[in-house]
């Protein structure tokens, strides 16, 4: 049942809570770096497929889907929105990734990505789980700031199963940044500080979206495919290479096959 209390707030202040939740989903996940030095490698490439899982089923439901419902009231091709703005998210994450300084989780230093810099290899680790968080927090905050517009395909229960899925896969990402951080030598709090700074960005990410469908109407379907095409960007460039690096690929496969099945019945329950 939503709290009648949620339900009153200004989209955008619903929005901050909502990536907030996330945020704290994600310190969650860090804060096991406090019970242990390091996990099985078969476990982490589960975490990853089972995000990748919830940002696949994500990206359909709660975003591609009510974008092309809302572009049925545009006078355009209903397929275009979705289409364009897919695209541009994808390019979007595709340049920031050739910019932002970062490291994927089980590659060497050698196959740092973005601008050649002397950062630690902690602190790049740190921003590649950052670099795509960015794209969740823009899905909740466009998801609850269509709210504000009162249309047919967006409604508050969907915005919050959105959050909901994101924030439950949050936390094994937290894990996924802060033990390896660890058994790179930090001590237990900074890494736990570093895993729980990599799901900082989601708040900003989700009142940026929010905001600019509430004063841009016209764009609301595009951003909610823009934001569909940074996250599938994500799943396809970073955490299914990931994930698959170590050969785990039946724990990785099951654990993506999870993660999409509860995002789907969490949007189709409660969207």
């Amino acid at each position: 049942m939503v709290f009648d209390w949620f339900k009153d707030l200004n989209p955008i202040f619903q929005a901050f809570l909502a990536t907030s939740f996330n945020w704290f989903l994600t310190a969650c996940g860090a804060a096991l770096v406090f019970f242990f030095r390091s996990i099985n490698r078969k476990v982490l490439d589960g975490m990853l497929g089972f995000a990748a899982g919830v940002m696949i089923a994500a990206s359909f439901f709660s975003l591609l889907a009510p974008a092309v419902e809302m572009a049925g009231e545009m006078r355009i091709p209903v397929w275009m929105p979705a289409v364009i703005g897919f695209l541009l998210g994808g390019a979007f994450l595709w340049t920031v990734d050739k910019i932002l300084p970062h490291l994927h989780l089980g590659f060497p230093m050698e196959e740092a990505e973005g601008i050649k810099t002397g950062w630690r290899r902690s602190i790049l680790l740190v921003l590649a789980i950052t670099l795509h968080n960015i794209p969740e927090g823009l899905a909740v905050g466009v998801a609850f700031g269509a709210l504000y517009h009162h249309l047919p395909a967006a409604s508050l229960a969907g915005a919050m199963a959105l959050a909901l899925g994101i924030g439950i896969q949050n936390f094994p990402e937290g894990t996924a940044v802060s033990v390896p951080l660890r058994r790179e030598g930090l001590s237990r709090s900074k890494s736990f500080w570093f895993g729980q700074l990599s799901g900082v960005v989601e708040p900003l990410a989700g009142l940026l979206g929010a905001a600019a469908v509430i004063y841009i109407r016209p764009i609301l379907p595009y951003a909610l495919a823009f934001a569909a095409g940074a996250m599938i960007f994500v799943v396809v460039e970073e955490l299914i290479p990931e994930s698959q690096l170590e050969k785990n690929t039946d724990t990785a496969t099951v654990g993506s096959m999870v993660g999409f099945a509860l995002m789907m019945a969490l949007d189709v329950a409660l969207g």
